[in-house]
């Protein structure tokens, strides 16, 4: 048999976290269906995965990969989810020209990858408010 030792109470604490949030998740829809307004709730849209090739300073090739989602305010919500290959185009355009500018081992520039990730974001939405997330940016 296996056991999980040390590790079972963190894993009933994300189960019970999960649990949570999909709980507090269900309250709006709950609310709303009992008469509330019919505004769009604000969304939070995960976008795949971007990667990027880029060349190592041993002259080798590597990876930039980047996760990352937008957090779009009720006004935008159905705007950003329809505009959601479009976002993902310009995702991937702007991770590919960051891999191509950063130097041969140097770590990629997150603050400016975010600046234009932003950037793209409020170009394709046509107005500012919806927000980029970034989750993990990492170059193997």
């Amino acid at each position: 048999m296996f056991s999980l030792g040390p590790y079972r109470d963190s894993m009933d604490r994300r189960a019970l976290l999960g649990l949570a949030a999909l709980t507090a998740a269900s309250l709006p829809a709950t609310a709303k269906a009992g008469g509330g307004s019919s505004a769009p709730a604000a969304a939070y849209l995960r976008l795949p995965v971007t990667t990027a090739s880029i060349t190592r300073a041993s002259g080798g090739r590597g990876v930039l990969t980047v996760e990352s989602g937008i957090d779009a305010p009720a006004g935008l919500s159905v705007r950003a989810t329809q505009s959601l290959p479009r976002l993902r185009a310009a995702f991937s355009e702007v991770t590919q020209r960051m891999a191509n500018e950063t130097r041969a081992g140097a770590p990629p520039d997150v603050l400016r990858l975010s600046r234009e990730l932003q950037a793209e974001v409020d170009r394709v939405m046509g107005r500012a408010g919806a927000r980029v997330l970034l989750g993990t940016v990492m170059l193997n």
